[in-house]
């Protein structure tokens, strides 16, 4: 093919042509993309910085805001693509220091990830030879300090992590007035404090740091660590009320970036606990299953698995169990253990042996404070089913022994109604409602509106127990109330069949134990025998007894089956 001159002159035009159309598209792109960066629209940063670095390689400085905005996005793998590239221009540069701390970031963004341990433990590696080589000063250092403690703190190795918070941080940080450095060593140092239980102290400079988060003093890459950091530490030590505070705090600050994904990995399924714990069971159902498919899509085992057994808990408790179990299983498959949600589905679809064995075997695993604190919930509630008093017993008391060396408001509320429910198996219900009002009083003050209608059920138990029926039905109305608004189908049809029981009309001033142990008397069995079947005290059962014969004016056993014959109750 021959090209004549007037073609060859016209296609030299057109290429000049493109190329300044290209060159006039990549700067008007480059600062639209400065422009989004400077006002935290993260998703139009990346978009127009993407489409200028396609035009034309950015610089490693811009490099760095598509790194940190792509990542703020959810766009983890660009992310660090972006990161790296970076990092590598710095260096060639011989900007040592600026190339170091594109590494540190690289690592940070890896330190949760499961499948990138090894790829995190080499960037931060490379960082360190960098700032040793160039031998200066700079708040490098720190960043590179932080993450070595954060590394220390999450293998609970106390020691190695207190030596690498030191107070030299804390000062590299304010030389060079770098806020987010200032954040993250107050933030390390918080945590070693509450490892080495100085909680009031650790938790102090926690809430320091969450302060310098809401106030928008720091990054948002800093401000989601530091956040999900304090929501962790709050979960460990039961602390419900500071991390609901922190929550709501946070709200405002989430709603100024509507576009940005700042929580991640435990943190999704912590945020989701919390609106459960709040009664926004819609929302906390959302947020689990928006956890599941993001840690699913990108293969993070641990956390996958603690999003998958939260999706199950919310199904369990709404009545869903077919959807509940096979999310149980998921979790299970990935890692994570079924129970104790598992045992209580078992004993919510009336499989109440299996239920038993399989609480049974969960006491004897070794779990940490806040996984065995449920276990032992469960636990009183599947054996109380079980007639197992004693086992529920021992279980309660373990549970109130962990709540007094916690001190948790949250612990003394369920230990105060594990201990209310034993009290009225072992037919005590005098004493379970004195314990019930306790741990209503303090589940109120926490705002957990599903502890609230099941103690309210519980209570209306113990009223009946009492002869008080009008009390009881308005306890259980107001439970079945709560329930309902809850959506928690199974809980309201039980307490529903309990307000349309109607109670027995013979029974005159006894309660329903004692009529229970009326019923054996007049059988002929002995106290002993009456234990057994009942599966409570000896003694227990002698304190019935006296009581029966006191308010029927009975002088004997043989009176006392007259009288159950005679109205009925045989």
């Amino acid at each position: 093919m021959t090209v004549s001159v007037d073609d060859h002159a016209e296609i030299v035009f057109t290429a000049a042509r493109l190329r300044d159309d290209t060159g006039v598209m990549s700067t008007e792109a480059l600062t639209r993309g400065r422009l989004a960066y400077a006002q935290e629209a993260w998703s139009e940063a990346y978009v127009h910085l993407t489409q200028a670095d396609q035009a034309s390689p950015l610089d490693p400085e811009d490099l760095d805001c598509v790194a940190t905005a792509a990542f703020l996005v959810g766009e983890d793998a660009a992310s660090a693509a972006a990161r790296a590239r970076a990092h590598q221009v710095f260096l060639e540069r011989g900007d040592t220091t600026r190339a170091a701390r594109s590494a540190f970031w690289l690592a940070f963004s890896m330190l949760d990830q499961p499948n990138q341990q090894a790829q995190a433990a080499g960037w931060l590696a490379r960082a360190r030879r960098l700032l040793d080589e160039s031998a200066n000063e700079c708040a490098e250092q720190g960043f590179l300090l932080c993450a070595q403690a954060f590394l220390s703190i999450r293998a609970n190795d106390v020691v190695c992590g207190r030596g690498h918070v030191p107070p030299g941080c804390a000062r590299l940080a304010r030389d060079s007035r770098d806020r987010d450095l200032l954040a993250l060593a107050r933030h390390g140092q918080g945590r070693v404090l509450l490892f080495t239980n100085k909680t009031a102290a650790g938790l102090a400079m926690l809430d320091e740091v969450m302060v310098s988060v809401t106030c928008g003093e720091v990054g948002p890459l800093v401000a989601g660590v530091v956040y999900c950091s304090v929501l962790g530490a709050c979960h460990e030590l039961f602390d419900l009320r500071r991390a609901k505070e922190w929550t709501t705090a946070l709200a405002a600050w989430c709603d100024a970036h509507p576009d940005m994904l700042p929580f991640r990995g435990e943190c999704l399924v912590r945020r989701s606990e919390m609106l459960q714990l709040q009664g926004a069971w819609e929302e906390a159902l959302a947020e689990a299953e928006h956890a599941c498919a993001r840690l699913d899509a990108r293969s993070n085992s641990r956390d996958a698995a603690m999003s998958q057994y939260r999706v199950a808990e919310l199904h369990r408790l709404r009545g869903a169990f077919q959807k509940a179990e096979e999310m149980y299983r998921r979790a299970s498959q990935a890692g994570h253990t079924a129970h104790p949600g598992l045992a209580l589905l078992r004993l919510a679809q009336g499989q109440i042996e299996t239920a038993d064995v399989a609480i049974h075997h969960e006491l004897q695993e070794r779990r940490g404070p806040a996984v065995r604190a449920q276990v032992l919930r469960a636990a009183v509630e599947i054996m109380l089913a079980a007639k197992d008093v004693a086992g529920a017993r021992a279980a309660a008391e373990e549970l109130t022994r962990t709540a007094s060396r916690l001190d948790a408001p949250l612990l003394h509320a369920a230990s105060a109604q594990a201990s209310g429910a034993v009290a009225l198996a072992e037919g005590d219900a005098t004493m379970a409602v004195a314990l019930l009002r306790d741990a209503c009083a303090v589940w109120r003050e926490l705002d957990v509106p599903y502890e609230i209608a099941r103690v309210r059920a519980l209570m209306g138990l113990a009223y009946r127990e009492l002869g008080d029926d009008e009390g009881a039905q308005m306890e259980f109305e107001a439970a079945a109330e709560g329930f309902d608004r809850l959506g928690a189908a199974p809980d309201a049809a039980r307490v529903t069949a309990r307000m349309t029981t109607a109670p027995s009309v013979a029974r005159g001033p006894l309660t329903g134990r004692e009529i229970e142990v009326l019923r054996l008397i007049a059988t002929g069995k002995t106290n002993r025998m009456i234990a057994t079947d009942l599966a409570i005290s000896e003694k227990t059962v002698a304190r019935h007894v006296s009581n029966i014969f006191t308010k029927l004016d009975l002088p004997s056993r043989s009176a006392a089956t007259a009288y159950a014959h005679s109205h009925k109750l045989v």
